[in-house]
């Protein structure tokens, strides 16, 4: 969502350290880009106008001019202003829960914002910290809202809570719901409520008695990110009205400007809870500012990286790996097993912005480079063969590699391609094993 924002202000900032010394009409010359880049995002202008402002008073000091690298510190600068703008904290602020269980989650927003989407992926979230979860269905206004989160539900293996929408409403749906997840015992009850709009004052006076009823821990509006500076002014409507405790910004993948995304926790004094990338189950991550504001700027995401991978890596698959690629040994077997770990750990995309310096260079990749049908295609061909095929690619003749295209839907040539860079990749991996290839190595990365 971030790209163009991020292209804009890469270009400006290589400007900058590509000089020696920097000069006031330099600086403001630059903060101009900046501000025309925010603005041009869909930043709330107030929110721009600010930052650029107290980074100029910040940079324009002495010390900073002076420096050795004056385009460096003017960077470091905008990076901490904007990781005060998205929250200014270095860590993910997390749900809070109250003293006694249940907790009560309870989930507002604009009709279409994602909520009963978000619902289920915050059960599957907590899940993974150990906590049990019960979703409750108080969105009566909308029949498929109820049968989507049944069937989420079904999917994910979670309870869900739900009673007719004739003759009920969502205040006694909420209190029932709350009951019930006492008497299971659960950790959360998450309460999905029906979308509306802030100035409709029936519906708002609806979610004020259900959180009067239900007492929530958390009360969560749900943001859709591509809607632009009407979810800032809806965010503080909600706000004003129901007390929010946290903001959740879904559908961040999209291409929208993604300037709300920017400006509405500064705007709102609310902060950021969690974030929806994806429409994946799974695709719902902490909020951290400074990550954040790292990943705008081109800076990457090394952090968020690596616990991805501590996730999905299992230390000892990866010594064995370490230890068949110094001998030589690493087959299509392997290399399908980190395929599959690859892809769990999100799009391709994604990841390689979360390197230092790779988001820039991902863009200028082949389409197919990245492409997440592409590596599907790549693992249907790998499937089509034999156990023994996959662990000795030397006994691929002909006829077997016609037949593994026949079985994988495609051409013969694309076959040959994959097994000639497997070989290339194989061979390289042979030449860092020796020490002379970890010598060339290391004098590369000097």
């Amino acid at each position: 969502m971030f790209d163009a924002l991020t292209d804009k202000l890469t270009a400006v900032f290589q400007r900058l350290g590509s000089r020696g010394r920097l000069t006031e009409k330099d600086v403001d010359d630059a903060l101009r880009e900046v501000r025309i880049a925010l603005l041009e995002a869909d930043v709330n202008f107030r929110v721009a106008r600010d930052l650029i402002a107290r980074v100029r008073e910040r940079a324009l000091v002495g010390q900073v001019l002076q420096s050795l690298s004056p385009g460096q510190q003017v960077v470091k600068i905008v990076y901490e202003e904007l990781t005060a703008v998205l929250g200014g904290s270095t860590q993910a602020q997390g749900l809070h829960p109250s003293p006694r269980a249940p907790s009560i989650l309870l989930l507002v927003g604009l009709q279409g914002s994602g909520k009963t989407t978000t619902a289920a992926k915050l059960a599957l979230h907590l899940r993974k910290q150990g906590h049990r979860s019960l979703l409750v269905a108080a969105d009566l206004r909308r029949p498929a809202a109820i049968q989507q989160l049944v069937s989420l539900g079904k999917q994910l293996d979670i309870p869900v809570f739900s009673e007719p929408p004739e003759g009920n409403s969502a205040v006694v749906v909420a209190r029932n719901g709350v009951e019930h997840g006492r008497s299971l015992g659960v950790t959360w009850v998450i309460l999905d409520t029906g979308g509306r709009l802030h100035i409709d004052d029936e519906l708002m006076k609806e979610l004020e008695e259900v959180k009067a009823a239900t007492s929530p821990a958390e009360t969560l509006l749900v943001v859709d990110a591509m809607t632009g500076q009407d979810a800032v002014r809806a965010a503080g409507d909600f706000h004003g009205r129901i007390g929010l405790s946290g903001l959740v910004l879904s559908k961040l993948d999209g291409d929208a400007r993604g300037g709300a995304a920017l400006s509405i926790a500064s705007v709102t004094g609310v902060p950021v809870k969690v974030i929806g990338a994806g429409e994946r189950p799974d695709a719902l991550d902490p909020f951290y500012p400074d990550r954040n504001a790292s990943r705008i700027l081109g800076m990457g995401d090394v952090q968020t990286l690596v616990e991805l991978a501590q996730q999905e890596v299992d230390e000892k698959q990866a010594k064995e790996l370490q230890r068949k690629m110094r001998r030589a040994t690493y087959n299509l077997e392997d290399f399908l097993g980190q395929l599959r770990q690859l892809q769990r750990m999100g799009p391709i995309s994604n990841l390689l912005g979360m390197v230092p310096g790779l988001s820039a260079l991902s863009k200028r990749l082949p389409e197919e480079a990245t492409d997440e049908r592409h590596l599907k295609r790549i693992e249907a061909i790998i499937l089509s063969m034999t156990p023994q095929e996959r662990r000795n690619p030397d006994m691929l003749n002909g006829s077997r590699r016609r037949r593994i295209a026949l079985g994988s839907g495609v051409a013969t040539t694309e076959v040959n391609q994959l097994l000639n860079q497997f070989k290339q990749s194989q061979k390289l991996m042979k030449q860092i094993s020796t020490p002379q290839g970890r010598k060339a190595i290391s004098r590369m990365m000097r």
